[in-house]
């Protein structure tokens, strides 16, 4: 039975990382320009615009809640948490999309 504790631990995780927040959509739009916003100042070379930092902090977002999902339970996260959380995927998200296209220059 091994097996089926695998799966049922997977589909925690899995149940935990499409949970809803506290957080109403329009939130998500307000904290993902933000945190788009914050990513570019941290990751140099990464200005853009209000909707591309929209979009960058959505998908920071997503990348965030998912990959911590793994250690915590991101559906009890408020607005600073969801901006924390958001935050950290953008950064991530302007890192991998720097590092491929220093590869796609090489």
């Amino acid at each position: 039975m091994i097996y089926s504790a695998t799966v049922a631990e997977a589909t925690e995780v899995l149940a935990r990382s499409s949970s809803l927040t506290s957080v109403p959509w329009y939130g998500y739009i307000i904290i993902g320009a933000i945190a788009g916003w914050l990513a570019g100042k941290l990751v140099k070379g990464n200005d853009a615009g209000l909707l591309i930092n929209i979009v960058i902090g959505i998908v920071g977002a997503l990348l965030g809640g998912f990959l911590l999902s793994f250690f915590l339970d991101t559906a009890n996260g408020g607005w600073i948490f969801t901006l924390f959380t958001a935050l950290l995927g953008s950064v991530i998200l302007l890192f991998l999309l720097s590092f491929v296209k220093g590869v796609a220059r090489k």
